[in-house]
C-alpha cells in the first residue's frame, strides 16, 4: 500500500477536473503528465457516467482556465472541504467495502452482531451460531476492551482473537474486532475488519498505521466529535493508501442522561451527502439500554444507513461488559425481522439462510472498483 501523506494545510488549494465522456486515453495521459510535472498528486475516479481527476496539493499556480478550455474537459471546480479522498465530490458513486466477501455499502444492508466482549469459547460460539441463524453477515466481538475503570474487565486480548477466529471457522462469518494500540497490530493479521473505537478516533498515529494496512477499517465516531472531524479521521486512513473505510455512528455525548449517549440519526443522511464511504449505526452503544436497540436499528434502516452493529449475549445479566445494552438471541431475531419487514424482503427459509436484501448488492449502485 502507498504510504504518502498529503499536505492539506492550504485549504481551497484542491481542484476537481470533470472530463467529458468522449475523452481518449492519450488526452488523459497528457493532462496527467502536465499536472504531475507541477508536483500535483492526482486521484483518478472513473465511474459509470463520470470521470474525475482530483488534484491534490498546492494548486494555486495551476491555470484552471487553461484546463477548462481543453475540448475534453467539461468543468473545473475548487474543493473547500479539508477532507479530499473521503469527499463525495471526488468520488460521486458509493463505495462498497468488501469484508471477506461480505459487501458493506451501496445497495447493501449489512448486519454485524455478537457479544460486546469475548468471554469464553462456549459463550462466543453459541452467540455466533445464533446471530448467523438470524441473518447476521459479520461477527463482532471485543478481544481488547477500552474501559473507563482500570478495574473493569479489559478483555481476553490475543486469546480473544483466537476464539473469534475459531468462531469464524465454525460459522463462516467474517470477524470485526477493536484495536487499541499500534503495538497490537500483529495480533490482527487474520482479522477481517479492524475496528477503531470512539476513544481512538483521533489517535492519528494509529490511523496512519492502519492507512498502510490492506484490510478494511471500521471507524467509529468520537464521543464529542463533529462530522467533519470524523471524516478527517477517515481521511488519515485513506491518505495512507487504505480506502476501505466504513464509518459507524455510535452516539455522541450530550447533556441528556436518559440514555448512555445520544444517537445522532441525522448524521447518516448528512454523511451520505458529504462522503461516498458506507455508514452504519451502532444502536447498542448509542443508548446503553437493550429495549431501545430495536426501534433505533429500524430507524437506522429507514434513514438509509448501510447497516447496523448490534451487541448480542446469551445471558446479558451475567455479561462481563455492557450487559444492560446487549440483546438475547431471541431479541436479536425480533430486530432482524423488523428490519427485513421494513426493507420489504422475505423471511429466510428454515435453516437460517441469509436475507435476500440484507447483504444484497444492487448493481445500479457504485463500488470501489470505480475508484481508479
Amino acid at each position: 500500500m502507498r504510504s504518502t501523506y498529503y499536505n492539506y494545510s492550504k485549504e481551497g488549494h484542491t481542484m476537481i477536473v470533470i472530463l467529458r465522456p468522449n475523452h481518449t486515453q492519450q488526452q488523459l495521459d497528457e493532462l496527467r503528465a502536465w499536472l504531475e510535472a507541477q508536483n500535483i498528486s492526482i486521484h483518478h475516479s472513473a465511474g459509470a457516467h463520470t470521470t474525475l481527476l482530483g488534484l491534490i496539493g498546492d494548486t494555486a499556480a495551476v491555470d484552471a482556465e487553461r484546463i477548462e478550455a481543453l475540448p475534453f474537459v467539461e468543468s473545473v471546480k475548487r474543493v473547500q472541504e479539508p477532507y479530499k479522498k473521503a469527499n463525495r465530490k471526488f468520488h460521486p458513486e458509493d463505495t462498497i467495502v468488501d469484508v471477506a466477501g461480505v459487501p458493506v455499502g451501496g445497495g447493501n444492508f449489512t448486519v454485524m452482531a455478537g457479544p460486546c466482549s469475548v468471554e469464553s469459547r462456549e459463550q462466543l460460539c453459541e452467540v455466533a451460531a445464533a446471530v448467523k441463524a438470524a441473518g447476521a453477515q459479520i461477527l463482532r466481538g471485543g478481544a481488547f476492551k477500552p474501559r473507563t475503570s482500570p478495574y473493569a474487565f479489559q478483555g481476553m486480548r490475543e486469546s480473544g482473537i483466537e476464539l473469534l477466529l475459531e468462531a469464524k471457522k465454525q460459522t463462516g462469518l467474517p470477524i470485526v474486532t477493536e484495536i487499541m494500540d499500534i503495538s497490537h497490530l500483529d495480533a490482527f493479521a487474520d482479522v477481517d475488519c479492524i475496528q477503531v473505537g470512539a476513544r481512538n478516533m483521533q489517535n492519528f498515529e494509529l490511523l496512519k498505521e492502519l492507512g498502510r494496512c490492506d484490510k478494511p477499517v471500521l471507524l467509529k465516531r468520537g464521543l464529542s466529535s463533529t462530522i467533519q472531524e470524523w471524516l478527517m479521521s477517515a481521511e488519515y486512513i485513506m491518505a495512507g493508501g487504505n480506502e476501505d473505510v466504513i464509518l459507524c455512528e455510535r452516539g455522541i455525548r450530550t447533556f441528556e442522561t436518559a440514555t448512555r449517549n445520544t444517537l445522532d440519526i441525522s448524521a447518516v443522511p448528512v454523511v451520505k451527502e458529504l462522503s461516498h464511504l458506507p455508514v452504519i449505526v451502532d444502536p447498542s452503544h448509542a443508548t446503553g439500554v437493550a429495549r431501545y436497540v430495536k426501534p433505533l436499528a429500524v430507524a437506522a434502516a429507514a434513514v438509509g444507513a448501510h447497516g447496523v452493529m448490534i451487541e448480542v449475549h446469551g445471558n446479558p445479566v451475567k455479561a462481563l461488559c455492557d450487559g444492560p445494552q446487549s440483546l438475547t438471541p431471541a431479541q436479536f431475531r425480533e430486530v432482524m425481522q423488523a428490519i427485513v419487514s421494513l426493507l420489504d424482503t422475505p423471511s429466510p427459509p428454515a435453516g437460517g439462510a441469509p436475507y435476500s436484501r440484507v447483504g444484497y448488492a444492487d448493481p445500479s449502485r457504485g463500488s470501489r472498483e470505480g475508484k481508479g
